[in-house]
């Protein structure tokens, strides 16, 4: 066999190849561009929330980790049995009343972890917003590169199919309590904190770390 016929029996390869860079590359972008967008529709909801504790000049402070796809995740979807409502205690001393909808079991840095989401009982009386889901977390980093009091999730209901869901912690958020004080959060649950860091989403208020 020819040195030229062996070229042209590569060429199908290296193209299988570079389609395959390509197409990660592109992927990469997407996420990329779909985080950045996510994040500066979160900063403007701060301009129209009359219940907002930040303004407009107050934006500069809050900073993000650099937006990182090993921080998004499979996870499976185990409906709650319970559907008895409880009460997640506020750092203001009161409670909030929750409904455990399930729980996403998923695999991070060689770990499995299972963090329960919930449904709250006054979003549930409202019509648009009955399918949103609430997962409040702590992991690793808080009380230094993170809010102190843990981080939030917001979910769509519509989004679990076949039981599975894809978590992003990149969209973790912090509660209003990390920019004021006056302002009752809950606290998350000790079932949904995890020994991991996560690197993902919103900083420590008034703190970029890199």
């Amino acid at each position: 066999m020819t040195a030229k016929l062996l070229s042209y029996k590569k060429i199908p390869g290296l193209i299988l190849i570079i389609a395959l860079f390509v197409s990660a590359a592109a992927m990469g972008q997407d996420f990329q561009k779909q985080i950045e967008t996510h994040r500066q529709a979160y900063l403007k909801a701060f301009l129209t929330d009359s219940n907002s504790p930040l303004r407009k000049r107050d934006l500069k402070k809050i900073h993000f980790f650099e937006p990182d796809s090993t921080f998004r995740v499979e996870a499976t979807f185990y409906p709650s049995e319970l559907a008895t409502p409880l009460s997640i205690p506020t750092t203001a001393g009161t409670t909030k009343d929750y409904i455990p909808y399930g729980r996403l079991e998923f695999e991070l840095q060689g770990q499995t972890y299972n963090l329960t989401v919930y449904q709250s009982l006054a979003l549930i009386r409202k019509p648009k917003l009955g399918g949103y889901l609430f997962l409040p977390f702590k992991d690793a980093t808080n009380g230094g590169l993170s809010y102190g009091g843990g981080r939030y999730l917001d979910l769509e209901k519509e989004d679990i199919k076949d039981n599975r869901f894809v978590l992003d912690f990149n969209k973790a958020y912090n509660p209003y309590c990390a920019y004021q004080s006056g302002y009752s959060c809950p606290i998350p649950p000790k079932e949904n904190h995890m020994s991991v860091a996560i690197l993902a989403g919103e900083q420590n208020y008034g703190k970029a770390h890199r």
